[in-house]
């Protein structure tokens, strides 16, 4: 099982941006799902949640701003971004609750994807 998470880069404060995480592999089930970020210098923070039954968490911080929806028939998450603010310039990464065939439930860790906001 791998996660591939895209759809970084840079934009102006004020701008949007989807970002995207992709399961692949034998998968059975996919249960919750998160975005978390790193910006230089800070901790791993949690951004946003969605459960298998489509119920979302945010942080305070992205409230009103960013959207965490999912595709089960895709296995895939996306993460829509408006009103960016220069303090959400972070590497963002996803991870996913993964049952795989054969294996017990395993939470893997996409590779991450770089936003950068511009003032």
């Amino acid at each position: 099982v791998q996660l591939q998470a895209s759809g970084g880069g840079l934009v102006q404060a004020g701008g949007s941006l989807r970002l995207s995480c992709v399961a692949s592999g034998s998968i059975f089930y996919i249960g919750h799902m998160a975005w978390y970020r790193q910006a230089p210098g800070k901790q791993r923070e949690l951004v946003a949640s969605v459960s298998s039954d489509g119920r979302t968490d945010y942080a305070d911080s992205v409230k009103g701003r960013l959207t965490v929806s999912r595709d089960n028939a895709k296995n895939t998450m996306y993460l829509q971004m408006n009103f960016l603010k220069p303090e959400d310039t972070a590497v963002y990464y996803c991870n996913a609750d993964v049952r795989a065939y054969g294996v017990g439930s395993t939470r893997y860790w996409g590779q991450g994807t770089l936003v950068t906001v511009s003032s």
